[in-house]
């Protein structure tokens, strides 16, 4: 059987309107699908992990080891066919990044075949950014040289805490002695390594949380995420708390956390660049920067998502239902997402002031009626007034009390 992707199209369900996720079952039409000519960044989605975290909310499989081949067999056939609807023509690409999962778990063996496939259907740019993602405790003896060896030139570490007790009881089992032993390895064969935290883990005092974050300033490192915990309904966090068996700390303690973390970062030369994200000049992450600009993507593996500008794609999420579908060359995707053009309006906003380059006026007045422009620019005053927004030559930013609250902020201007 061919590979369903046309020169530059995709099959997706008959009749999806605007706004709507459907799933494919029936009535399959031809929808014109451009990423191929417009795509500068690929996606990898690795599923497996030793174990999985009570509050990961990603498609992620602990215990599925013994599919890892199979698996590999059927991501390859998917980015193979996907190369053939390239007629001939390489992509030239300028970021490139594994997640999941747990992709330090990749096999050695695997990897090597996978980038050899990569480097035949992708044209490599001079500068490509490749991005791994690794836990501590997963990376094996010899590993880091072969990443460098493959190309691989950022990795992004998966710390979250320094506190075993805590990880333990949220079942991410990896200790503070492995990220010093990673981090005293990986410096050898890497210049650009992030690492990343989560603000609010149940069990981690402020004070501690802090100490981490200072200790975190004397690695050898050039870039921090730093994430809100968020409880995610069905995973097990969740019912934890819903039983209250798991106690959270208070949303203003974590707020103000998150201001005096800013100011360990920015004091020790880390530029605030997206509301989670912080790096020492010209260490920014270029492949997020792209999912940031909306520009197009192309995501491979189990339930990953893709962009072409206009819709958003999902693969199949069962790992026995992509295996089947990617192996007899069958399209993987199940869900299609096309946004309106006030939802892609909002998306820009959301995703402007999320960052330190903010919105302009024309942005976020873009498409309203005269009564609607009235609110909102009420709505910008006040916030103005409450030291949440700023404006400067027409372009407004949030400051770090507004980035604290940025979701109901934006909620508030752009309903």
């Amino acid at each position: 059987m061919g590979c369903d992707y046309g020169v530059y199209s995709i099959w997706v369900p008959g009749r999806v309107s605007q706004g709507q996720k459907k799933k494919l079952k029936e009535g399959y039409f031809l929808v014109h699908y451009d990423i191929h000519a417009l795509t500068r960044s690929i996606y990898i989605h690795w599923p497996f992990c030793p174990y999985k975290c009570h509050y990961c909310p990603f498609v992620a499989l602990a215990s599925h080891d013994s599919f890892m081949t199979e698996y590999h067999r059927a991501l390859m056939n998917e980015i193979e066919c996907f190369g053939k609807a390239t007629v001939g023509n390489k992509i030239k690409i300028d970021t490139l990044y594994f997640g999941g999962g747990t992709p330090s778990t990749y096999p050695d063996d695997l990897l090597i075949e996978l980038f050899n496939l990569l480097r035949r259907i992708f044209d490599f740019s001079s500068d490509l950014e490749i991005t791994i993602e690794i836990n501590p405790g997963t990376v094996r003896a010899g590993q880091l040289e072969l990443w460098k060896s493959l190309g691989i030139n950022r990795l992004s570490i998966g710390v979250q805490s320094l506190n075993d007790k805590v990880l333990h009881s949220l079942n991410r089992l990896q200790s503070g002695q492995d990220v010093i032993r990673l981090l005293d390895d990986a410096q050898h064969f890497f210049s650009n390594i992030s690492v990343d935290f989560i603000l609010g883990l149940p069990g981690v005092s402020d004070i501690e949380c802090k100490e981490n974050l200072l200790q975190a300033m004397k690695w050898p490192i050039n870039h921090i995420s730093l994430y809100f915990l968020t409880v995610h309904e069905d995973t097990p966090l969740y019912f934890k708390v819903k039983n209250n068996k798991v106690l959270l700390p208070c949303d203003d303690t974590i707020v103000e956390l998150y201001y005096e973390s800013r100011d360990i970062f920015m004091s020790n030369g880390f530029e605030h660049y997206e509301i989670s994200s912080f790096a020492r000049p010209g260490y920014q992450s270029r492949h997020n920067t792209a999912y940031w600009n909306r520009v197009p993507y192309k995501a491979f593996g189990l339930g990953a998502c893709s962009f072409d500008g206009v819709r958003r794609f999902q693969n199949e999420k069962n790992l026995m239902k992509y295996i089947a579908k990617a192996n007899s060359s069958e399209n993987c995707v199940v869900f299609m997402e096309e946004l309106t053009e006030r939802q892609v309006g909002i998306e820009r906003i959301m995703l402007g002031l999320r960052r330190s380059q903010g919105v302009s006026w024309s942005l976020l007045l873009e498409n309203l009626s005269e009564y609607k422009k009235v609110e909102v620019r009420e709505k910008v005053e006040e916030f103005k007034r409450n030291n949440w927004i700023k404006e400067s030559l027409g372009i407004l930013t949030l400051t770090p009390a507004g980035l604290a609250l940025e979701n109901e902020l934006i909620l508030q201007l752009c309903l």
